[in-house]
């Protein structure tokens, strides 16, 4: 059985930096594209970064620039460099991807962290 498990969330005053890690595990044949959404309260989820199995990334407008996006094959492993916080980067930040286990391309999400930036 796959999962995904997110970490590295926390509260960070405006202007500071957290990073994140999600980490899959169980029966993986191969994992392709690996993303990070975030939910704030009230709106919907909404892509923030995306990276593919060869390392090419995509990134939000509103966070293009002070975000990044990486992964490590050899640990199925994605993570999210966040810089230069703003409060409105206050979010449920979920890990999303897309992974080959027993022969069946599945989409698979995380549990969520909770990043809140205030002062």
């Amino acid at each position: 059985q796959v999962q995904l498990v997110e970490s590295g969330g926390g509260l960070v005053q405006p202007g500071g930096s957290l990073r994140l890690s999600c980490t899959a595990s169980g029966n993986i044949g191969s994992i392709g594209n690996m993303d990070w959404y975030r939910q704030a309260p009230g709106k919907q989820r909404d892509l923030v970064a995306g990276i593919t199995a060869s390392s090419t990334t995509t990134y939000a407008d509103s966070v293009n620039g002070r975000f990044t996006i990486s992964r490590d094959n050899a640990k199925n492993t994605v993570n999210l460099q966040m810089n230069s916080l703003k409060p409105e980067d206050t979010a449920v930040y979920y890990c999303n991807a897309d992974i080959f286990s027993s022969r069946t391309l599945r989409n698979y999400w995380g549990q969520g962290t909770q990043v809140t930036v205030s002062s």
